[in-house]
């Protein structure tokens, strides 16, 4: 809704990303559907679960939520020190 209380419309709307894009001096190729993949990969990588993050944008399959998730090579390691943290614990430390 617009502040005169009608509906924006998705031309509008895209118009007015597209203006802010161009002023902070963002890649063209950036469209609002990788806000979408942006908010999906952030709950992720903030640790939300995953089942959150498939309702919050309406998927009805995880896989279609996986498709959206692009998460950073750092998080990627500090699931890996997770996961070996669990399964060597103490042990890994003293190695």
């Amino acid at each position: 809704m617009s502040e005169r209380g009608t509906r924006l419309s998705r031309r509008a709307i895209n118009e007015a990303f597209a203006t802010a894009r161009d002023a902070a001096g963002l890649d063209a190729g950036l469209d609002l559907h990788c806000l979408r993949h942006s908010y999906v990969t952030h709950l992720i990588e903030f640790d939300y679960p995953v089942r959150f993050v498939q309702e919050q944008v309406g998927h009805a399959h995880a896989s279609t939520t996986s498709i959206y998730t692009g998460v950073s090579a750092s998080y990627r390691n500090q699931l890996l020190a997770r996961a070996l943290d669990t399964i060597y614990g103490e042990h890994l430390e003293q190695a």
